[in-house]
């Protein structure tokens, strides 16, 4: 397969965290592209702007037209478009090259220095901490959020080095073909795909014999591999830990040598993990350690990874990715070493029905570690309803005393009533457009 032969590209389900990203990549080889979602977003309206036609209803009559010549155009899909999607239909049926996103971005990385980022949690950030560090180095990462330094999920290099998330979600991560690669984690995750933990397991064992160079492993895993820790020994250690002005610092230990005072302005000890992954690896391709801490020091985080939306005295309001149990788990704790004082009123919006019912009793433990919580309903997604699966159904099972179900239009009113002064909003849904207008709104009552 030749990407560069194709002139055109079209995307179906181009609002896409992933999509979006090589969208831009082959705007910036020069491709025609143009696509489908089915709602807009702040990711569509910014491609919109570069140039890209969208629409949002699904049917082959709002095709352009320059896209209809198959022979000069390469349509890429996410496993996430249902299979009875017209415009997805229309393709396959007429023998257009339709390709997954991920075997595109396979394709790519086939050609140059692949450096990916695994596991159930994790991925996104570490990606886009190792993209940032390898940006000098002229690699072209591509990520699963946003990233702030960029206000993109694209960081653009050459074509010699990539940066990429290995997503696991339909096996995706298998089409890639890795020189360096680390795995976070291995919890289980996207039963409705995998059906149980041990074919997890077996996934990430298939990716691991994939990785042509070194494979880094978070100690503990079942991954034969280098092994990274924080406090203790392993391959890559950090130690030393300190938290100054809201800014850790830590000293790192590596297989050649030791550095001091590396610094990261993200909380958690979950993102300390994090961070010491895209060290490792950004080591062992041949960054030095000076510059990679020069590097940590400016990255200032990723989107709706514990992103502050109000800082202030009397109010604190974070968003976050979080849709796993052991995610939210890291947001509560990171929460408690920030704000030890402080009641926290947590906002979920479940994702999934068959997450939520795979994960109800997990789900209802890391919640109760919350002093307020209210539940949206679960947000579906790619999924039909499953009987008897309903937030409120997890509210049962929540031991927090001051807890609700409450609808996306009343949520403001919920958290003014409360007396917490910390409230984490979390959710992998719709929650994510909804904080905006959350967070203007209780700016108006902040003094």
């Amino acid at each position: 397969m030749n990407l560069k032969n194709a002139h055109n590209v079209y995307f179906i389900g181009i609002g896409g965290i992933g999509m979006s990203a090589l969208a831009r990549y082959f705007i910036a080889q020069g491709k025609n592209v143009a696509g489908f979602d089915r709602k807009a977003s702040q990711i569509t309206t910014d491609l919109q702007e570069l140039g890209v036609s969208i629409h949002f209803e699904d049917g082959k009559a709002n095709i352009p037209l320059s896209f209809l010549e198959k022979e000069n155009c390469i349509v890429v899909y996410t496993p996430a478009i249902p299979k009875d999607s017209e415009e997805l239909n229309f393709f396959l049926n007429n023998n257009f090259k339709t390709l997954k996103r991920a075997t595109v971005l396979g394709e790519i990385t086939k050609s140059t220095f692949c450096l990916a980022a695994a596991g159930t949690h994790g991925k996104t950030t570490t990606s886009s901490i190792l993209g940032h560090i390898m940006q000098p180095e002229k690699a072209t990462s591509f990520l699963g959020g946003i990233a702030e330094n960029y206000q993109s999920n694209l960081i653009l290099g050459d074509d010699k080095i990539t940066v990429v998330e290995a997503d696991e979600f339909d096996r995706s991560f298998l089409q890639l073909s890795p020189n360096i690669a680390c795995v976070t984690s291995m919890d289980a995750d996207h039963l409705d795909i995998y059906g149980d933990a041990l074919s997890i397991e077996a996934s990430f064992l298939e990716f691991s014999k994939k990785v042509t160079g070194t494979l880094i492993v978070a100690k503990g895993l079942p991954l034969a591999g280098l092994t990274y820790a924080v406090n203790e020994a392993a391959d890559f250690t950090a130690y030393n830990l300190k938290i100054v002005d809201g800014t850790y610092f830590f000293d790192v230990k590596t297989p050649t040598g030791t550095i001091r005072d590396m610094s990261l302005h993200l909380p958690g000890k979950h993102n300390v993990m994090n961070a010491l992954a895209a060290i490792a690896m950004a080591n062992i391709y041949g960054v030095s350690l000076d510059k990679i801490k020069q590097q940590l020091a400016t990255f200032n985080g990723v989107k709706r990874r514990f992103s502050y939306k109000i800082k202030s005295a009397n109010l604190v309001l974070i968003d976050d990715y979080a849709h796993h149990p052991t995610e939210i788990n890291a947001v509560e704790d990171s929460i408690r070493e920030m704000y030890p004082d402080q009641k926290v009123l947590a906002v979920f919006q479940p994702h999934l029905f068959s997450r939520t019912k795979d994960f109800v009793l997990d789900f209802a433990s890391a919640l109760s570690k919350f002093d307020e919580v209210l539940l949206l309903d679960i947000y579906p997604a790619r999924e039909a309803p499953i009987a008897n699966v309903t937030s409120s159904w997890l509210l049962s099972k929540i031991q927090t005393k001051n807890k609700k179900v409450v609808q996306k239009n009343d949520v403001i009113e919920y958290i003014e009533a409360s007396s917490c002064k910390v409230i984490a909003m979390m959710g992998a849904g719709d929650i994510g457009h909804l904080i905006n207008d959350v967070a203007s709104q209780l700016l108006k009552s902040v003094k």
